[in-house]
């Protein structure tokens, strides 16, 4: 199998040089029967996203380090104009979205086999993702928190109208059976939210080969120094003195580091900082919550600074910030954002003398030791009703995540008597949906129940993280407390 797989990337890789894409810095490249080896190479890293680019020599930040001509992406245009009879079908379904048509057109080239030019790329796709839209409605339900639930279940939906609204399309085209299935759209819709990039020509965005093997880093840490001394200002000093050229500017400026340049008709990809040999390459997508990494991912971090927890408020909450809802929320470290620290200070001030401090709301000041206790008292109150509600605890799902990995490696539960009420509730809730076969403790586990497995890890993971940002909220909120000396 590894053989197999070994040799397919060695095809895509030279398939890769025919349409142009290259890692060499220069513009001028010899004869390779791979599109690496200058600068990045395929690498697996089985703790940091799996199969990635690593680096064959040291990168500097803002260098150029891939570059994908335009007729190397696969675009709905791109498609189109190669393809006649999927060009007419698609003129007859006007009210299909670019997406729709990206996908059925990805389906169409999959449904050709061998005789696609994209084939050899094609076989590089996982076979399945772990997107929201993919969660069944055992996964969806062990996500616990309502507005988890609500955007899987929304997710799923969706995906199954725009299922139903290609069907036609998809039968006009002469699809194979296999490809006119709800998997197989899963698949393909799975593929576009995943994998596409964004091009001005296209809101479907481009399949771009190779260059979608980056795997995900956080817009974060690497605050360019161009970012350091503000927006506005055109220019900027380096340690000898000298301003930076424009050039140079605009790669330390980047922070999502590829795009397409017109000028040059290339989809182009940056070092987002220094690399040492053999360091992962990274591309930031976005800045993404660890439930968005998973609606269009299917992934996440463990060490997201840009998660989020949000909490209802009080009904007279809301009337009292100019904030929208997406400010409301709590960081990763369990410190209310900006805008709900703010509504909570104004809305612990007595209402006859909220007019008075209006204006220190809006500049981050504490407004009063007492309305500072009392905020950081409610805001407690909550997270703890939030995590009292819920069907485990975050130490129980760490425990469950341990069971699930030892299950892995030897195929055998514990005892469910020895487990705690919730978790053997859940496990039990497993068994039966996947119809294992069990003998003497031992489960055999199908293809679909071992994938199954690694989303169920996924919906733990995901809920143990959010419930760990409101321990931390009420740790936070009591050491602010016991500081302004009321608990001491």
């Amino acid at each position: 199998m590894e053989e197999a797989e070994e040799l397919n990337l060695k095809s895509f890789l030279k398939w890769a040089v025919e349409l142009g894409i290259s890692d060499s810095p220069s513009t001028c490249t010899t004869q390779s029967d791979s599109c690496l080896g200058n600068t990045l190479c395929v690498s697996n890293f089985p703790k940091a996203g799996g199969r990635g680019l690593a680096a064959v020599r040291d990168i500097k930040k803002g260098e150029l380090i891939l570059r994908v001509p335009k007729g190397a992406l696969m675009t709905s245009q791109n498609l189109m104009m190669t393809d006649e009879a999927f060009s007419i079908a698609v003129k007859n379904h006007p009210s299909l979205c670019s997406t729709q048509i990206l996908a059925v057109g990805l389906l169409n080239e999959a449904n050709k086999g061998k005789s696609s030019r994209w084939w050899p790329y094609l076989k590089q796709f996982p076979r399945s993702y772990d997107t929201l839209a993919d969660f069944g409605k055992f996964e969806i339900q062990a996500l616990q928190i309502d507005d988890a639930i609500w955007a899987a279940q929304k997710a799923s939906r969706k995906a199954e109208e725009e299922w139903n609204e290609v069907t036609q399309l998809m039968h006009e085209l002469k699809l194979k059976p296999q490809f006119l299935a709800l998997k197989a759209w899963l698949w393909a819709s799975g593929s576009i939210s995943s994998r596409t990039m964004h091009i001005p020509w296209d809101e479907a965005g481009c399949l771009c080969p190779v260059g979608d093997f980056f795997n995900y880093a956080a817009p974060e840490e690497e605050t360019s120094n161009y970012e350091d001394q503000g927006a506005g200002k055109p220019y900027s000093l380096q340690e000898n003195g000298t301003l930076k050229s424009e050039t140079e500017l605009d790669a330390a400026a980047r922070l999502i580091d590829a795009g397409y340049e017109k000028d040059v008709s290339s989809y182009h990809f940056y070092a987002r900082r220094n690399y040492r040999k053999g360091d992962q390459v990274l591309l930031s997508y976005g800045t993404y919550t660890n439930l968005e990494l998973l609606q269009h991912y299917g992934f996440l971090l463990t060490e997201n600074p840009n998660d989020k927890a949000f909490i209802p408020l009080e009904p007279d909450m809301y009337s009292l910030c100019s904030w929208d809802n997406e400010s409301l929320y709590i960081h990763p470290d369990g410190k209310p954002s900006f805008a709900l620290l703010s509504t909570l200070r104004f809305w612990a001030v007595p209402k006859t003398s909220r007019k008075s401090v209006v204006h220190l709301v809006y500049s981050g000041n504490r407004l009063s030791t007492e309305s500072e206790v009392v905020a950081m008292r409610w805001l407690i109150t909550k997270c703890r009703t939030a995590l009292e509600v819920l069907q485990t605890t975050a130490p129980e799902d760490c425990k469950l995540l341990n069971i699930l990995n030892k299950f892995q490696d030897n195929h055998k539960f514990p005892e469910i008597k020895e487990m705690p009420p919730p978790l053997a509730s859940e496990l039990c809730a497993f068994i039966e949906k996947n119809k294992n076969v069990v003998s003497e403790g031992i489960y055999s586990m199908s293809c679909v129940a071992r994938r199954s497995i690694e989303r169920w890890k996924l919906v733990i993971l995901w809920r143990y993280l959010y419930k760990q940002i409101l321990c931390s909220c009420i740790i936070h909120c009591s050491a602010v407390i016991y500081y302004l000396g009321v608990d001491r």
